[in-house]
């Protein structure tokens, strides 16, 4: 019997997004349209980037999951039949929802729409994913508060396929059902519109002495006693391989085009060598390296290896890591002259040390020798932010090819 390999799910903000993820080697994506989605914050696709990335997606083998997982409102359910048809017609593959009214809407007005549970609603048990599969979820995308063992007793009680999160942001909220943001900014996070509000620095103040701000010293920079360090589960692929999970899912709908990229690239080579060799499988220096280049918060294993992990939250050394700038994209690539189309996302300039990161996973480093306007005028840097210029390599840097500046 062939080893049975799970779907790496990726993260699809915009358009972009969508066409990096795919073409890095993800065998789905997730993404939200202008409504009923939980990242207001994110680019999100209005009906015709949909259908465009659905197109797209769908031209290469790798299916579309679209998130209606708002807690619904009363007014909502105007809306949502009208919205359920739409993506029915646009050929997407699920849609994920929270919401047991809007599951019920979708499973009786498109029955043939797979609905997906979104880790929203805390199925932490065999008997809710029972009860959600005997009411019409074709998947269940289990609570992140869950350790390895309880996934395999989950799958050991119950047929429906599982996703479980296995990289990317945790929320200090169960499940990610949060209420701080609503209450400080009125940003409601369970309607899209999280202001991450526990990724602020706080500080301690004693009942009688208002007023009088008590530090909770971690570093320079200050303290992050409510923020999370990042999951990353990627040395546990075995195991989830063998508790049966049947979709690993990567978060960041409002990350960059370099994180989903890089993050996606290092996942696809990893279970594709699971795949070619399960018994002698490990974690190659170059994947950790290469999830160390992306904006990140530490990492941590989350609950996968039980409740108590130390240092999951707080303690972290400064809020984020961003130990390389993602500096631009390359559009197209001109072979004959040797010159590559990069639309620009931070500054370059002539003479220095960039690297690239090559749809397939090769890392290549260079010098930048020459970069040219449209029309052919030399530059020393692009003049203007995002601006599309022609630069000179000394190698071949194919679309998708995403060049980063190491800081």
């Amino acid at each position: 019997m062939s080893l049975r390999i799970p779907e790496l799910l990726a993260p699809a903000g915009d358009l972009e997004k969508l066409q990096a993820a795919v073409v890095y080697g993800a065998d789905a994506v997730y993404l939200g349209g202008k409504q009923f989605g939980l990242r207001a914050g994110a680019g999100n696709f209005t009906p015709e980037d949909m259908a465009r990335g659905v197109a797209f997606a769908h031209r290469r083998g790798v299916k579309v999951y679209v998130t209606v997982n708002v807690f619904a409102r009363n007014r909502d359910l105007e809306l949502l039949p009208g919205y359920l048809r739409e993506l029915r017609d646009l050929g997407v593959d699920a849609v994920i929802v929270s919401d047991p009214g809007v599951l019920d809407l979708a499973v009786r007005l498109v029955p043939e729409l797979p609905v997906h549970l979104s880790t929203q609603a805390s199925t932490t048990n065999w008997a809710a994913a029972a009860f959600w599969a005997a009411h019409g979820a074709k998947r269940i995308v289990l609570a992140r508060e869950l350790s390895g063992e309880e996934i395999r007793e989950i799958r050991r009680r119950v047929a429906v396929p599982l996703e479980v999160f296995v990289h990317g942001a945790l929320c200090i909220s169960y499940s990610g059902r949060c209420l701080l943001s609503n209450y400080l900014t009125g940003r409601d996070a369970n309607r899209g519109d999280c202001a991450q509000a526990c990724r602020w620095r706080y500080a301690l103040v004693e009942e009688k002495r208002p007023g009088e701000y008590l530090p909770i010293s971690e570093d320079e920079r200050g303290s992050y006693i409510l923020s999370s360090r990042d999951l990353c589960l990627l040395e546990y692929i075995p195991e989830l391989v063998e508790a049966g999970v049947d979709s690993l899912k990567i978060e960041g709908r409002m990350k960059s085009l370099h994180y989903v990229a890089t993050v996606v690239n290092v996942y696809r080579q990893a279970l594709d060598a699971y795949r070619r060799d399960p018994r002698h499988f490990c974690v190659a220096p170059a994947w950790r390296e290469e999830l160390g280049k992306v904006s990140n918060r530490d990492y941590t294993t989350g609950f996968f290896t039980g409740n108590a992990v130390p240092g999951a939250h707080g303690a972290v050394t400064g809020i984020y890591r961003r130990p390389y700038t993602f500096v631009g994209v390359v559009r197209e690539y001109d072979r004959h002259a040797g010159l590559a189309l990069v639309e620009q996302r931070n500054r370059f300039a002539v003479g220095e040390e960039l690297e690239a990161l090559v749809p397939g996973g090769e890392v290549l480093s260079f010098r930048v020798r020459a970069i040219y306007d449209a029309d052919g005028t030399p530059r020393r840097a692009a003049p203007h932010p995002r601006q599309a210029v022609y630069l000179s390599a000394g190698s071949v840097l194919p679309p998708f090819s995403i060049l980063r500046r190491r800081e």
